[in-house]
């Protein structure tokens, strides 16, 4: 009979809606409310080192301190890449990407340090499509006198001599190439190790580097947009926080507390 099948399955013993598999995924007290995010979050200024012109370039935000999550600690460390060209208010230099990382938190304004730069992409096509010409880069890692090892990428492009403008191509020789490259590496790295990191990025922006290259090897071969494309920082000494401020000279930190005299108690 169909009531001795069910009982031979061991079925027969199943009440209705006591299906305990189905209701392992469900809690007391409800559905959880949901709430929005960002009311646990709060904005904070992001502002750039006393090297370029515009200070506060823009916001961040981070979750509110609760519990063992500090926000200043998940600020810190944090990358922000910005053209140069909004950094300074000049357009000629939109190309150009600084890297700046936090390193220190005071009130709602995070402080920054140079970590880096690099070429926009659109930048290095435009000057890599340029037929009849050499490509010659050069990779050397400096230190500065500060203690920042950086690894600094040069490019440069040969141009046509004076004396040959009816050729039409300007390709260099291997050797000519190889005395360029040996030339690129002796003047970046006496430029970056004499000097300290706020002073090579000084170099940087104006391409100091570049045109002193473009001087010295005038008699192997003539160069041509000759720059610093790329710098990485490799290694950076312990966080001190007299050398970041001279970097923030202007910034006044906040005061948090303030000192409340207790009153004088009248005497009767």
């Amino acid at each position: 009979s169909t009531q001795s099948t069910w009982g031979f399955f061991g079925l027969d013993s199943m009440a209705i809606g006591k299906n305990k598999s189905k209701n392992l995924g469900r809690r007391k007290g409800g559905k959880k409310k949901a709430t929005d995010p960002f009311l646990r979050k709060d904005w904070y200024d992001v502002r750039a080192p006393n090297l370029f012109q515009v200070r506060d370039f823009g916001k961040t935000l981070v979750t509110r301190t609760s519990g063992g999550k500090i926000a200043s600690e998940a600020l810190k460390g944090r990358i922000f890449e910005v053209s140069l060209g909004d950094l300074n208010k000049v357009e000629e230099e939109a190309h150009r990407k600084m890297r700046l990382v936090v390193e220190d938190v005071n009130g709602r304004h995070c402080l920054t340090n140079f970590v880096g730069m690099d070429f926009s992409t659109d930048k290095l096509r435009n000057l890599a499509s340029r037929r009849f010409q050499t490509l010659i880069e050069n990779v050397v890692d400096a230190k500065t006198t500060d203690g920042y090892l950086l690894r600094l990428f040069c490019i440069a492009f040969t141009k046509r001599s004076p004396c040959h403008d009816k050729r039409k191509t300007c390709y260099a020789k291997t050797s000519q190439i190889r005395a360029i490259r040996a030339k690129m590496t002796e003047i970046m790295t006496r430029e970056a190790t004499n000097t300290d990191l706020k002073g090579l990025v000084n170099k940087f922006i104006p391409e100091l580097i570049g045109k002193e290259i473009e001087k010295a090897v005038t008699g192997i071969y003539p160069l041509n947009n000759c720059f610093i494309r790329k710098v990485k920082m490799i290694r950076s000494p312990r966080f001190d926080p007299s050398k970041l401020m001279e970097l923030h000279s202007d910034f006044t930190p906040e005061v948090v507390g303030q000192t409340v005299l207790r009153p004088v108690e009248e005497t009767a």
